[in-house]
Parts: C-alpha cells; structure tokens; sequence
C-alpha cells in the first residue's frame, strides 16, 4: 500500500506519467467529458469529493505550470474563484469562454469528476517540470 500521496492508482499513474505540457481536467459533476478521454471518476454524491478537495490533493503530487478556467466562473462562482486562486499560489492561470474550455478538454489526458455541484468548477491543470 502506498504510504503517501494520492492512494488513487488511477489518478496516481496519469499523473506520473505526465510530460511536460500534458493537461488534466478537474471537474464538477455536470461537465461533458469527451468519450476518447480517460474518465476517473470520484463523485459519490453532492459534494463527494469536493473539487477543491481534489483539486488540493492533485497540486500535491503534480507540477503545475499553467491552469485554465471558463471566464463564467469569475461571475457565476466568485467564491470558488477566490479558492482556486489561493491553491494555485503564483502558477499561470488564465481564462477562456466555457464553450472554448470543452473543447480543450478533448486534448487532455484524463478528466477528474468530482461530486461538485458548484457551477464551473472546472479547471485544466498544464504539467510542467521539475528541473
């Protein structure tokens, strides 16, 4: 058993094999996830996993060099905003329109749904590299 980290085998072995560039999907629970694209999903029931939880335990273990939102969030779930600000502690975050956020989500390598019921919970996680 792993002493560490995130005990998820399926997000722990995207993660690590992750290069640089290589982008991942946190969502809510209602965000279309595109079928070619790995779909871990981690939602029990409203609120279960939170996104912020998920999204927390993920930059524990990931090199983040960039992160994206849909522009929505910054006036539909402006406390949300405020909280994903706080995790990202100076990495790149930029936002685009929700209907140009899903289609970015058909380049990523997994999706992560979580239970949240948060409009636009949704975040894209851009590896970057330790060296």
């Amino acid at each position: 058993m792993k002493k560490i980290g995130i005990i998820n085998s399926e997000i722990s072995k995207v993660i690590s094999e992750l290069g640089h560039t290589d982008k991942i999907v946190i969502c809510d629970s209602g965000l279309p996830i595109p079928s070619h694209v790995k779909r871990i999903d981690l939602a029990l029931k409203q609120g279960v996993p939170s996104f912020m939880e998920t999204l927390e335990t993920v930059l524990v273990e990931m090199q983040v060099e960039k992160a994206c939102i849909a522009t929505e969030m910054l006036t539909v779930s402006p406390d949300m905003k405020a909280k994903v600000d706080a995790a990202l502690q100076g990495i790149e975050l930029k936002s685009v329109s929700h209907e140009e956020f899903k289609q970015m989500t058909k380049d990523a390598k997994a999706v992560i749904r979580t239970g949240e019921f948060t409009p636009y919970a949704n975040i894209i996680l851009e590896a970057g590299v330790v060296f």
